[in-house]
């Protein structure tokens, strides 16, 4: 059955005043009316209709344009003037009288066009339902149901009875004018007569078409606002209201069964014909008792009362999901007091540190006054304050701890070395008062320790650091700063101690873990160093997210022949800021400096050194032959770690801009010359040494630690095959007399795959981009 495509267009219809009829039982007499069509031009649109206006007096249509009537997929509902008005039954069909002055008209038909509308405001296949409950017997309709196990007395209550408008307990033509907009609902009174009822139907009748000729959105709009104003406020669905009737989702739609859920739209928001969601107001409490005596049916009557039957089983979900609610809500506060607990260890955690005894409680506002202005920055104030307190109060911890720091400070702003070893001196005085606190004695040693690795005092350091070990044995993280120093006096063995003690208790540590990796690395125990560098790593504790344990990790995995993961950790070491690129791993560098990993002599601007290096190569050479007897044993092995096997040795002539002890006294010609080239001698991140490499050496993966040099190779004795070397993605070859040029902050690798020795001599020069401050202030390395 064809359904409406338009919900809400106003269709009017003239009508002159008729004389009133009355209103008879549905059940008693069938009443019924003929149709006098009135002649007039229909015009189809395409996309939407106009509205009808039917003049007076016009004539019967001809018998052409009846099929265009009833093919016609919109119903127009006209009336001719001087027709009585009809009077529609509790039952969806219609009476009219003669026209004019009571003349009869045709024999007794029903409309189509009324079950139309009908059938286009339900849009559900419910409709049938109630056309079948009309015309069979209701017994038969009754044991049906029961045989198929569904009690169409909730959908019809459910489901019908919503569209419900004039109040009289079923879904009538009235009911559907007033969804079409043809006409303005009111609520009538219980004990409303019947006669009220049709003239207040007739004047509803009058009103709508007044107000034909206006937009459908306005129509609707205007009714919903007319129920409002004479019905109160709109109930609930819940509470079975009358609603416009929502377009069609498709043909195929099915109601939902109203014993699925006691209050199916107990939780759905209204939405307002302007388009605006409007929240529903409570329900009243009275609709439901008045719905239940203005049902027209005996059937709709009983399934009323059987629709009231199910509401106490209902409960039952109510209080299960009242129970999962306060279930719901118990978890919360209990997540909400976990949250509470983490709050309170995290700001006992980073609890202010209290630095006052009894004694200092006593000068606070001295002591406040001082440190305040050495907050401000007020450096040579705040230490001529704290000097008075401790004048003043020579037992006061916190005051001479506050001069410690005012020294501290001033050292820092003058640069002075000699005002740092007093603030070192003070912090001492400071926690070896009697009865300081143990945070400000943690504080002022901590700080010393640190202060005496800045000025290179590492073993005043190392025993400051186990003083403070000694007297807090469970700190971990003092035990940590204990191993780093052990690590800068160049003892890896105590460092390994410390850390084997730390991840004893601590197992988890991730500061401990990367830092006894590294010390495994260097021991050359690279498969168990791997897990402990990813661990720590992986830990993200502070401390932990270094350059160097990416670049040793990343290295240590190299080895093992794991590249792929290798290159994954570069990339995170890239992305962290650590490495300029996954190529370019140094960990020294100055940034803005052009980067790429071989260069030209020409690129350099070194052109002289390159030209000197090369005329002069044989002297160069034979000079590296000299020393190279074995029994002076002038060439040292490579000690950094980067051979996985072979023989490599090298003598050195100049390391950080300075000469290597009497080593120019063997190669006295080539110190010569390269004494002409600041470039070379004065780059303090730089070699200028001979290397030797014997047949079956191979040099891992490596990168050189600073971005702030170039590394010239000049060939003095290459074998013909064999001998190569790797930066980044390109291999190159050593020949006699010329200079290769690369930036060694990259990625090299070198291979001896000769049959004899392989002999080169190593210059390192200073980036050419740098500038000459930064060649004159950068460290050495």
């Amino acid at each position: 059955m064809q359904r409406y495509r338009h919900y809400g267009n106003s269709y009017s219809s003239s009508s002159s005043s008729a004389a009133p009829v009355e209103e008879l039982h549905a059940e008693e007499e069938e009443e019924v009316y003929t149709e006098e069509e009135v002649c007039e031009e229909l015009p189809v649109e395409e996309e939407e209709e106009e509205v009808l206006h039917t003049p007076a007096g016009a004539g019967v249509c001809n018998e052409e344009e009846a099929p265009l009537m009833q093919e016609e997929v919109q119903p127009v509902a006209q009336e001719a003037e001087g027709k009585t008005a009809p009077v529609e039954s509790k039952n969806g069909k219609r009476t009219e009288g003669g026209g004019g002055g009571g003349g009869g008209g045709g024999g007794p038909k029903y409309s189509m066009f009324t079950w139309f509308v009908v059938l286009a405001l339900l849009g559900v296949w419910s409709s049938v339902a109630v056309v079948y409950f009309d015309i069979v017997d209701y017994d038969n309709v009754i044991a049906r149901a029961k045989e198929f196990h569904m009690n169409f007395s909730e959908v019809l209550q459910g489901k019908l009875t919503a569209y419900d408008t004039d109040g009289d307990g079923d879904f009538d033509v009235e009911d559907a004018k007033v969804l079409l907009g043809l006409k303005t609902a009111k609520t009538p009174n219980v004990r409303d007569s019947a006669e009220e009822k049709t003239e207040t139907s007739k004047a509803s009748d009058e009103t709508t078409n007044q107000q034909g000729a206006e937009p459908a959105e306005a129509t609707t709009s205007q009714t919903l606002t007319e129920e409002t104003t004479e019905s109160g406020p709109a109930p609930a669905l819940g509470d079975e209201a009358a609603v416009p009737l929502p377009p069609p989702v498709d043909d195929d739609f099915v109601p939902d069964d109203p014993r699925d859920s006691a209050h199916p739209f107990e939780n759905d928001v209204g939405i307002d014909t302007t388009g605006v969601l409007v929240e529903d107001p409570p329900p009243q409490e009275t609709v439901e008792e008045a719905e239940r005596y203005l049902t027209s049916s005996k059937f709709t009557q009983e399934a009323a009362e059987e629709a009231e039957t199910p509401s106490e089983p209902a409960a039952e979900p109510q209080r299960e999901s009242r129970e999962a609610e306060r279930e719901a809500e118990a978890e919360g506060e209990v997540t909400t007091e976990k949250q509470a607990e983490e709050k309170l260890k995290d700001k006992a955690k980073k609890k202010k540190p209290k630095l006052l005894n009894k004694f200092d409680k006593t000068i606070k506002a001295e002591i406040d006054a001082a440190e305040k202005l050495r907050k401000k920055g007020k450096a040579e104030e705040a230490l001529k304050a704290f000097e008075a307190l401790v004048q003043q109060f020579p037992q006061s911890p916190r005051a001479r701890y506050g001069k410690a720091q005012s020294e501290d400070d001033m050292a820092e702003k003058l640069r002075s070395n000699d005002m740092l070893q007093r603030a070192i001196n003070t912090y001492r005085e400071a926690a070896e008062l009697p009865d300081v606190t143990s945070d400000l004695l943690r504080a002022a040693l901590k700080r010393r320790a640190e202060r005496q690795q800045f000025l290179g005092r590492m073993r005043g350091s190392l025993m400051t650091l186990e003083k403070l070990v000694h007297i807090f044995p469970e700190d971990v993280s003092l035990k940590n700063d204990l191993g780093v120093a052990y690590l800068l006096l160049g003892d890896n063995k105590g460092a390994k101690k410390v850390y084997e003690e730390v991840l004893e208790v601590a197992p988890g540590n991730g500061f401990a873990k990367v830092h006894y990796g590294f010390i495994l690395k260097s021991e050359n125990k690279i498969s168990e160093s791997i897990p402990y560098l990813r661990g720590g790593l992986e830990s993200g504790e502070p401390g932990t997210d270094d350059g160097r344990f990416y670049f040793h990790l990343g290295d240590a995995l190299q080895r093992v022949g794991d590249n792929d993961n290798a290159y994954h950790w570069y990339e995170l070491g890239h992305q962290r800021g650590h490495f300029a690129s996954v190529w370019q791993r140094s960990l020294y560098n100055v940034d803005g400096l052009k980067a790429q990993p071989w260069w030209m002599p020409k690129e350099t601007g070194y052109t002289d050194l390159v030209k000197v290096l090369e005329r002069n190569w044989k002297m160069i050479r034979d000079e590296a032959l000299a020393v190279m007897d074995q029994n002076t044993g002038l060439f040292l092995p490579e000690e950094e770690n980067l051979r996985e096997k072979g023989e490599w040795g090298q003598y050195t002539l100049w390391q950080q801009g300075r000469k290597v002890g009497n080593s120019c006294q063997g190669v006295p010609k080539t110190c010569s010359l390269l004494e002409r080239f600041p470039e070379a001698t004065g780059c303090k991140r730089g070699q200028i040494k001979f290397s030797v490499m014997q047949p079956g050496t191979h040099v891992w993966p490596h990168t050189g630690p600073t971005n702030c040099r170039l590394r010239m190779h000049l060939g003095l004795v290459i074998p013909k095959q064999g001998c190569r070397i790797r930066c980044t993605n390109q291999t190159r070859e050593w020949e006699e007399g010329k200079v290769l040029i690369f930036d060694d902050s990259f990625e090299h690798e070198v291979w001896q795959d000769a049959d004899s020795y392989r002999l080169i001599f190593i210059v390192d020069v200073w980036h050419p981009q740098l500038t000459q401050y930064q060649r004159q202030t950068l460290s050495p390395i």
